[in-house]
């Protein structure tokens, strides 16, 4: 029996966003099948992947999240990661791309930017 590592929830993040939670380490080993199941649906729809339950994430991990981030740019839908656990948001951060992946960052970020902006303005 295959379990998949993945539970569908109807929680849109944005109006067309599906919210997809990994229910498993996002390590090598588990990252082609997350990438094989999940880049048709980015490359078709926006996705926004809650990470809250995943505790261990690697290199391979991360090379997933950028492949599907990239698929859902060059097929025109958004992709982002929501909930990460504390140990993916650091990563994500070390590595720079929590500002990119992580909708709450975006959300910060566009604050931050619209702030100094407005200052400048001043």
């Amino acid at each position: 029996m295959t379990v998949s590592p993945f539970s569908n929830l109807a929680l849109p993040t944005r109006p067309t966003a599906t919210v997809i939670a990994i229910e498993c380490e996002l390590v090598r080993g588990t990252e082609e099948q997350i990438v094989n199941d999940l880049r048709p649906r980015v490359a078709t729809e926006s996705v926004a992947l809650n990470l809250a339950a995943v505790e261990r994430i690697d290199a391979a991990g991360i090379a997933a999240l950028i492949t599907l981030y990239c698929t859902a740019v060059e097929a025109g839908t958004h992709f982002t990661v929501v909930s990460p656990s504390l140990h993916v948001l650091e990563l994500l951060r070390i590595v720079g791309l929590e500002s990119i992946l992580v909708a709450d960052a975006r959300a910060r970020e566009t604050g931050r930017s619209h702030m100094r902006a407005a200052q400048f303005a001043a």
